[in-house]
């Protein structure tokens, strides 16, 4: 196999593989198993990638997993559960098995079909396209389709790849940023240790060598290509730092949170009670960036007020009045 071809398997699409082979295991899967059987470590290793590089991939590709909440159990020996030497790992069905006697409505099935339309056929791998085929096997229940297109949507930023191979390659980067309030993005130059998912929005975390320390940026800023350099740095350095930006994350949410009241039934209350706490007056969410949550909050329209903080109540007041006034006014 040509060396090139590691590189048609995505990031995140080894990720949804690991996945699906993991669940798939009652007795679960060793290292060796995982690396040269599944899609994505696989041809890394045909291509001749080393197997220390390959079992720093499954270590990192671990670490985001469970951070975005699979439940990657690890089996020891039989005899001697602590003995780790020839561990096996697997996601316990128990936690996606759905109830044997479940049934499905047409309806409810033609969104599960409209939901797999979703995924461009020409972005699936073989592996993700079993799985489509597996959910239409339920049976021809669908009497006529609900609407008539299927939405295309893109499933990740577009600096998401070449930031994963960065990464895992120990390069530096560089990419135009922009702020809100900044009338021009200016170019970050940063050794990428890690991605995260936080509110549901990816961020690489890394260290800014303009500044020398470290800092989190949200991909839906960058605004070009990623450039990756020839400069290298220390794998070391990523050891943890998925765990480090999720803290430093949490930790800023933790010093802004807003008091909103909630319609319920409606949309918003079912996005935002994940990540909410009640008060006396609605409920309390904590968030990382104001800009960003307030594009968030005006998007669900008179579901949802602002009761505080003012300044984010003011910055959804302006995205809803720019929203009426570039609908001509119309109520």
């Amino acid at each position: 196999m040509p060396a090139t071809a590691a590189a048609k398997i995505p990031p995140e699409e080894r990720l949804v593989n690991l996945v699906v082979a993991l669940i798939a295991t009652d007795q679960g899967l060793t290292k060796d198993t995982i690396l040269t059987s599944v899609a994505g470590y696989r041809e890394q290793s045909e291509a001749g990638a080393s197997k220390d590089a390959l079992e720093k991939m499954f270590e990192r590709d671990k670490e985001s997993l469970r951070g975005l909440g699979v439940p990657i159990e690890t089996i020891g020996d039989w005899a001697d559960p602590d003995d780790l030497r020839e561990a096996r790992y697997r996601v316990p069905s128990a936690e996606y098995e759905l109830p044997e006697d479940i049934e499905f409505t047409p309806a409810e099935l033609a969104l599960l079909t409209l939901a797999g339309g979703v995924w461009s056929e020409s972005s699936l791998s073989d592996d993700a396209r079993s799985g489509l085929r597996k959910i239409r096997a339920l049976g021809d229940l669908v009497d006529e389709p609900i609407i008539g297109f299927s939405p295309r949507l893109s499933l990740r930023d577009p600096a998401f790849p070449a930031l994963q191979q960065a990464i895992e390659s120990s390069r530096v980067v560089t990419f135009p940023y922009l702020k809100p309030g900044e009338a021009a993005p200016r170019t970050r130059r940063v050794q990428p240790l890690a991605l995260v998912e936080y509110e549901g929005r990816w961020h690489v975390f890394g260290i800014d060598l303009d500044v020398h320390a470290d800092r989190t940026f949200l991909l839906a800023r960058i605004v070009g290509p990623i450039a990756v350099t020839r400069a290298s740095f220390d794998p070391a350095l990523r050891e943890g730092a998925g765990d480090r930006a999720l803290a430093g994350l949490e930790e800023v949410a933790a010093r802004n949170s807003a008091l909103l009241e909630v319609n319920p039934g409606t949309e918003a209350a079912l996005r935002l009670a994940r990540r909410a706490q009640p008060a006396e007056q609605g409920i309390r969410v904590p968030y990382v960036d104001v800009h960003i949550f307030a594009d968030e909050l005006a998007s669900y329209g008179p579901e949802v007020r602002v009761v505080e903080p003012a300044d984010l109540r003011d910055r959804v007041i302006d995205r809803l009045a720019a929203a009426r006034d570039l609908h001509g006014g119309i109520a």
